[in-house]
């Protein structure tokens, strides 16, 4: 044992007490971020059909061909299916139910599909609809993001195509996830929250087809928290590249997110190569660890939107 009564009196206390650290966190500021902890937001976001200045694979010479594409009875009937089969009853289906979710629009969106839309949603309180004109993709969904954001919360923030889904209990575990490594803030503005396992699936008149998953950063399993104060939202982040500027958080909980398959894929990718029906035992899993029926997808398939 060294002995440190050798040293001067006060080299000692500060060796003792301060060995290359940087003075302890005041109580009150202590205080100030379990507070925001406590009170953390979570908000999700959806582009529905809207009419972005880019953002789409596909290319078209302008907005009218764009929204003729988006707003084709055919495209949107299965759009709507989709929502109604996956993306809506994991919503309802949160264990935590402290949560706001954007589905974002376009001005021009059609009067009775609005309609339709408000209709699927009444009861799902946290959903908010905004319609925009049309901007660049991401720039329209930020905005929206920041005009309901509350800025002194840490702000949990994830996105969702329309043929998404997420685990029951994905809205809890971003509380509990930010609560763990709130120690990574005070040198970082922001963290990401990656999700690995879940499924690729494919909805349809006999019921759901799908295939199991684990695979970094796909989109539905990805959530980024951000510190208070910060204007940044999820869409100012690539989801492959979010790894390149902020500390990642790789969670190897079971069956958090559904990635859609259906004829529309924008992401040109063949994500449905393998799904294979569901057995009875898996369709009872599905409804346990997304709050999706299969029996419900069948009603939606053989009635259309609505009929779930």
């Amino acid at each position: 044992m060294p002995h440190y009564a050798t040293l001067p009196r006060k080299l000692l206390v500060v060796r003792v007490i301060f060995p290359n650290r940087k003075p302890a966190m005041s109580i009150r500021r202590r205080l100030l971020r379990s507070r925001a902890l406590r009170r953390s937001e979570v908000i999700g976001i959806c582009r529905f059909s809207y009419p972005a200045l880019g953002g789409f694979q596909r290319v078209h010479d302008s907005i009218e061909d764009r929204s003729a594409f988006l707003y084709a009875d055919a495209r949107l009937d299965e759009r709507f299916r989709l929502f109604e089969a996956f993306t809506l009853p994991s919503l309802r289906a949160q264990t935590d139910q402290d949560f706001k979710f954007l589905i974002v629009i376009g001005e021009n969106f059609p009067a009775d599909r609005l309609a339709q839309l408000r209709a699927l949603t009444d009861d799902i309180p946290q959903v908010v609809i905004q319609a925009h004109p049309p901007k660049r993709h991401r720039t329209v969904m930020a905005e929206a993001i920041n005009s309901i954001r509350q800025k002194h919360r840490y702000s949990l923030q994830f996105r969702l195509d329309d043929d998404d889904a997420v685990g029951v209990g994905f809205v809890a575990a971003l509380r509990r996830s930010l609560r763990q490594c709130h120690g990574v803030f005070p040198e970082n503005h922001l963290m990401a929250i990656d999700f690995v396992n879940g499924y690729n699936a494919r909805a349809g008149l006999t019921g759901i087809e799908a295939e199991a998953s684990q695979r970094l950063f796909v989109s539905a399993g990805l959530a980024i928290a951000f510190r208070p104060g910060s204007h940044l939202t999820v869409m100012n982040f690539g989801h492959h590249e979010v790894w390149r500027h902020m500390p990642v958080l790789t969670r190897l909980d079971a069956d958090m997110w559904i990635r859609g398959a259906n004829d529309h894929n924008d992401s040109g990718e063949d994500i449905a190569r393998h799904v294979v029906p569901l057995t009875p035992e898996e369709e009872a899993k599905f409804g346990q660890a997304f709050g999706v029926s299969a029996d419900a997808v069948r009603a939606i398939w053989r009635g259309g939107p609505g009929s779930g």
